[in-house]
């Protein structure tokens, strides 16, 4: 029951994410009322909605990690290592570019909202959902694995890390907004909202017995990939409500432009590092798909969080967010119709 329940939504969920999308613009009010914090009336107790959905997603993945299958990344390093250089280098090289494109635009803070978004997502590790693209293609899926839950487990560090390094090219309040949300960031939000619900379904996947994990996994995944449907919804109330109420046709245009130009120098710099370091197809899919694929969700909590006073930052996130998994799917696609083609192509064995 269960396994099909996950088996329906996997298969709609590109379908499930604009249905999502549309209720925020149509019907935002039910996702405003869960991006604030709610009472628990009987365990006295405040439940941060979107915070807990993100555990649920985060758990989720880490319960689906094939744990054995990490032993190769011990032999075979290269495409890890670099996965996690380019997670700091990247953002270092690209946020610059663009905060100096900006600066040249009419806006009179240089874009620096725009900027603190891109920011805050380039930041963030990478997406879970990079595994399942990684899964759909003909990507290392023991190196994308590992990608995850590396760049995951470190964000506690790199994240604070990198918005100090990139703070200095934003201006007015937004400067002391980005160290703020470092600051909260090091008070546990990378740890209890990202890297504990991670683990734990890590040592779920480790603890259990064959079948109880495969029973437990059937049982969590729908809930997960509804959970993380209902994540995109109350995020994208957020932004599109507001939007809706005092329309910026201006901010829509920049938002998505800003987003597309640093989804895609993130993917284009993955595939150039890839093939630099001559990777095998496979685990150059995988470094490509982690260099552009960052947990928008979290970086979308986070704004949630710490600058609820500024829903606009939301808009090129659900942007990023849309494009990534746009990029993977063109990725894997393409992945896919070349060895197709170099299967094609070789001579058949004689009998």
């Amino acid at each position: 029951m269960h396994t099909h329940a996950a088996s329906w939504l996997r298969h709609r969920l590109g379908r499930a994410v604009v249905l999502a999308y549309a209720l925020a613009l149509f019907l935002p009010g039910p996702g405003l009322w869960l991006r604030g914090p709610r009472a628990l009336p009987q365990a006295h107790l405040t439940l941060n909605v979107p915070s807990f959905l993100l555990c649920l997603v985060l758990f989720s993945a880490g319960l689906q990690v094939p744990v054995r299958a990490l032993g190769r990344l011990l032999r075979r390093p290269t495409a890890l290592l670099a996965g996690l250089v380019l997670h700091l280098a990247i953002p270092l090289a690209v946020v610059p570019f663009v905060a100096f494109l900006l600066r040249r635009t009419p806006d009179t803070d240089g874009g620096s909202g725009l900027l603190t978004a891109m920011i805050l997502i380039v930041a963030m590790p990478v997406a879970a959902g990079a595994t399942v693209w990684t899964d759909k293609g003909d990507g290392d899926q023991p190196t994308m694995v590992g990608l995850v839950l590396a760049s995951t487990l470190l964000s506690p560090l790199t994240t604070p890390f990198l918005l100090q390094a990139l703070a200095p090219l934003l201006s007015g309040g937004y400067a002391h907004a980005l160290a703020d949300t470092g600051r909260l960031i090091q008070a546990g939000f990378g740890l209890n909202s990202v890297v504990l619900p991670c683990s734990a379904g890590l040592l779920g996947a480790m603890a259990l017995p064959a079948r109880w994990l495969s029973r437990v996994q059937s049982a969590v995944a729908p809930v997960a990939m509804t959970g993380s449907l209902l994540l995109t919804y109350v995020n994208a109330s957020g932004a599109l409500g507001s939007a809706l109420a005092r329309p910026r046709p201006l901010l829509f245009v920049a938002a998505a432009a800003v987003a597309t130009l640093v989804c895609l120098l993130s993917f284009a710099l993955g595939r150039t590092a890839a093939r630099v370091l001559r990777l095998e197809a496979s685990a150059a899919s995988s470094l490509t798909l982690a260099c552009g694929m960052n947990n928008s969700s979290a970086s979308a909590v986070l704004i949630t969080t710490s600058l609820p006073d500024k829903p606009h930052l939301l808009l090129p996130v659900l942007a990023y967010g849309l494009l990534q998994k746009t990029a993977a799917n063109r990725i894997v696609t393409r992945g896919k119709i070349v060895t197709r083609g170099k299967h094609d192509s070789a001579p058949a064995a004689r009998p």
